[in-house]
């Protein structure tokens, strides 16, 4: 970015300094990452203007290469510190193939109306106001906000700051004294009480030294914490696939908090050194910066269960000083006391994450190792049955990962019955294979009364309702899931689909923009909207979706070729579309195709005879895009057919 100086913007409640590099909303600071602000400052500048995507991150990284993604991840950050939601743009929005416009009016300030400079401080922050105009000297004991002086007063401010630094040196010292009189191995430090906490972010650990960093230890620390911590009532704890993308080395916490919409983050740095581990974590206030907690851990490795339980006791005792009984034991809880076990777990665990299908293997075997150590961990049988529910994106057909994700959630189950993730686990194969839809849901409400936090249980059972047709507790269970955990790709894309089922679909578009904002190559939002698009009658931009699909899934996007195949037969173009077909069927000579999908082609062509015989193959090998055969518009068509109702009926959806 170029230098700014001596600009000054007004547009509604805000105004912007360039100079300073700040952002205010009606006389307080909003907080923006430095490129987030770069992008406002351009916007705001051209407002007016459409901004091509490629023009745009040219301006903000022009020396460098950088994915599209990093420009959405900022533009939806700003949309949520300007209050932009999803159904009202008033100020960023976006021009579909293009880029984005800044819509509302923008006045520039004259240069010497704004007399505000901005500075930081750890422990204190002045504020120092212009005494000609009638403003007096204050002093507030706040952390984040704002320092404002007039440059008249710059004398005043440095002898002020002088006198805070050097307060704040014999400060450190006297705690470099403290921690260096005794040698314990942990230190904690308590700060000044804060207003309840009710949301919070556990960010994954940093290594102390960048190039002997152990990406799984340090998210397998935060993972640990967020299961212990999620014990706590009145406190709901960004799940781990939220908070993982922040694990860079130069991650502000405070920026993360703001984009999660958490009042607290836990942040720290973990590293170990042949048997020893060296843990510092530190909880911090995201409205003022406050730092409310923070603790100092030195251990052999072995004590690695002691750290946690330091850790997530304090954090606890910071959050709520009075726990009850079975909030105590349910914090104290270790799944295993066995270390090697819990170091394969959370190999395994780093690998799930990945959810492709060569790290799935790997999480396979690394949980089957840990089971291997420690035949009563539930919590690894757990992690086992999720990667087998996730391998249900290979190509060969999945009944056989089905059926060894339910073994392994069972025995979790077995072992632990507490264990909230098993029981969703198993309502959802309950749900995609079995469809017993009574005792699908029986689950997930189990798995829900044991962690009423729970966004993929949440996520799993509006799925469930969706496709039974239930269509509004459907939608409540996503937005819960959504406000749970916001910035989860998955759960934005199919509360999309469910808005469409429910017949909703300029809320689903809506929807699955906004997903496709913080990541364009979401394969499944895009597999989405083309349907939606297709209900629309707008067929050009479905087939545009589906081929944007198909790209992103490569050989794997198999569903998104038969969409393509769908649309393009529905928009009238029926010699393409029966390319695609004679392609799908080529290849399903080749390797495995679902024959789920190759239906779907047949019907798009209005070939109803060849579309019911291909399901009735689908029903016979239990595919699971059999659940949609009730809400899926793309079957229309077909509800009449008495062989249609009669397919209806046996997959258990009641007539």
């Amino acid at each position: 970015m170029r230098e700014t100086i001596n600009r000054f913007y007004e547009f509604g409640p805000f105004s912007i300094d360039a100079e300073k590099r700040v952002l205010m909303r009606d006389g307080e600071v909003v907080h923006l990452a430095p490129k987030a602000f770069d992008t406002l400052l351009v916007l705001v500048e051209h407002h007016g203007q459409v901004l091509e995507k490629d023009e745009l991150m040219k301006m903000l990284w022009p020396d460098s290469e950088v994915e599209e993604a990093n420009l959405s991840l900022h533009i939806s950050a700003l949309r949520k510190a300007l209050g932009d939601s999803p159904t009202e743009r008033r100020y960023i929005i976006t021009v579909p193939g293009r880029g984005y416009k800044f819509a509302t009016d923008v006045r520039r300030a004259d240069d010497d109306r704004s007399d505000v400079i901005v500075a930081r401080y750890t422990k204190s922050t002045l504020v120092v106001q212009d005494q000609e105009q009638g403003q007096e000297l204050e002093q507030k004991p706040k952390v984040l906000l704002p320092v404002f002086v007039s440059p008249k007063r710059n004398l005043a401010l440095i002898l002020l700051a002088g006198i805070g630094i050097a307060g704040l040196g014999f400060a450190v010292y006297y705690l470099w004294q403290v921690s260096t009189r005794s040698t314990p191995p942990t230190s904690s430090t308590p700060i000044t009480a804060t207003p309840p906490v009710r949301f919070i972010a556990v960010l994954p650990f940093k290594p102390l030294v960048a190039d002997q960093r152990d990406e799984s230890l340090e998210m397998g620390m935060a993972d640990t914490l967020i299961v212990r911590l999620s014990n706590l009532s009145d406190l709901t704890v960004r799940p781990l696939g939220s908070v993982r993308r922040y694990g860079g080395l130069e991650q502000d916490p405070l920026v993360a908090g703001r984009q999660l919409g958490v009042e607290a983050v836990l942040d720290g740095t973990i590293q170990r050194s042949g048997d020893r581990i060296r843990v510092t974590a530190r909880l911090i206030a995201v409205g003022d910066g406050r730092q409310l907690w923070e603790g100092r851990y030195a251990a052999p490795f072995t004590d690695i269960f002691s750290v946690q339980d330091a850790i997530s006791e304090k954090v606890a005792v910071s959050l709520k000083p009075r726990l009850t009984s079975a909030e105590e034991r349910r914090l104290a809880k270790h799944y295993t006391e066995k270390v090697e076990a819990y170091q394969l777990y959370l190999r395994g665990r780093h690998h799930a994450l990945k959810r492709t299908l060569p790290e799935t293997q790997k999480a396979i075997s690394y949980f089957e190792q840990a089971i291997a150590v420690d035949p009563s961990y539930a919590l690894a049988y757990a992690g086992l049955a999720d990667a087998h529910l996730s391998a249900l994106a290979a190509d060969p057909p999945s009944n056989e990962y089905l059926q060894q994700a339910r073994a392994a959630a069972q025995k979790a189950i077995e072992i632990d019955d507490t264990l909230a993730a098993a029981h969703a686990e198993l309502g959802f194969i309950i749900f995609w294979h079995d469809w017993d839809w009574g005792a699908s849901e029986n689950k997930f409400k189990r798995a829900l009364e044991l962690d009423p936090d729970g966004a993929d249980t949440h996520l799993f059972y509006a799925h469930l309702l969706s496709n039974t047709g239930r269509h509004e507790e459907a939608l409540a269970e996503a937005k819960r899931a959504r406000e749970l955990d916001p910035l989860n790709l998955l759960i934005n894309a199919l509360e999309g689909q469910f808005l469409m089922h429910a017949g909703r679909t300029d809320e689903a578009l809506t929807r699955l923009q906004e997903t496709l904002e913080v990541e364009p190559n979401y394969f499944l939002a895009h597999l989405i909207a083309s349907s939606a698009y297709i209900e629309k009658g707008m067929y050009s931009e479905a087939i545009s979706e589906a081929q944007r699909a198909r790209e992103i899934a490569g050989a794997r996007g198999t569903h998104a070729e038969a969409s393509l195949g769908y649309a393009l037969a529905k928009s009238g173009k029926k010699a393409e579309a029966r390319s695609v077909l004679e392609a799908l069927l080529k290849s399903s000579a080749e390797r495995y195709i679902s024959p789920y999908t190759i239906a779907l082609v047949y019907n798009g062509l209005g070939e109803h005879d060849e579309a019911l015989a291909w399901l009735e193959r689908a029903y016979a090998q239990r595919k699971q895009g059999m659940v949609f055969l009730k809400v899926d518009p793309k079957w229309n068509d077909l509800r009449d057919d008495p062989r249609f109702q009669d397919l209806l009926r046996r997959v258990g959806f009641p007539q």
